[in-house]
């Protein structure tokens, strides 16, 4: 009797196992509801901006591989959030560290570069420069300092996206 309940419970289990598998394996993927991934907000003028609401792109022009990745990483550590990555194809080819703005008084852009050991140079965008402040780091790229700001007095009105996680 025993063996009896035992194998019709383990013949119900694989078929219902069976039954969702091959759900699962057929169907399409289900668009998810749509859900803002940021919150806008205004840092007003002579307010603190922080570090965290600043996105950073960081791009290798460097023949160091990884280089942007490892900037990017350090960066993150200091409260950044992490853009694009990748190698360099902006003409641009700094010495050591380059940001590309056409607005260097910008105070995400002079936060940004407070970071860096090296002199930074600023450059004209000449590649998409949306959705953050853009960095090319050269060959003779020393590092970011030690003990870096993170925080900077505003000097406009400057809308920022503060990252949202969607809870299940």
């Amino acid at each position: 009797m025993t063996k009896t309940l035992t194998m019709l419970t383990a013949v119900i289990v694989f078929v219902v196992g069976t039954i969702v598998g091959v759900r699962l394996l057929v169907s399409g993927t289900e668009a998810s509801a749509t859900q803002s991934t940021c919150r806008s907000s205004v840092v007003a003028k002579g307010e603190r901006l922080n570090s965290n609401v600043v996105r950073v792109n960081v791009f290798n022009a460097s023949a160091r591989s990884g280089l942007a990745n490892r900037v990017t990483i350090n960066l993150q550590a200091n409260g950044f959030l992490g853009g694009r990555i990748g190698n360099s194809t902006s003409k641009t080819k700094p010495g050591r560290v380059a940001i590309l703005t056409a607005d260097k008084k910008d105070p995400r852009v002079r936060l940004v570069a407070s970071q860096f050991r090296d002199k930074v140079t600023y450059a004209k965008p000449d590649i998409d420069v949306a959705g953050g402040v853009t960095v090319v780091i050269g060959d003779k790229f020393s590092g970011l300092k030690s003990k870096s700001r993170t925080s900077i007095k505003s000097n406009r009105d400057i809308k920022v996206c503060i990252p949202v996680v969607p809870l299940p």
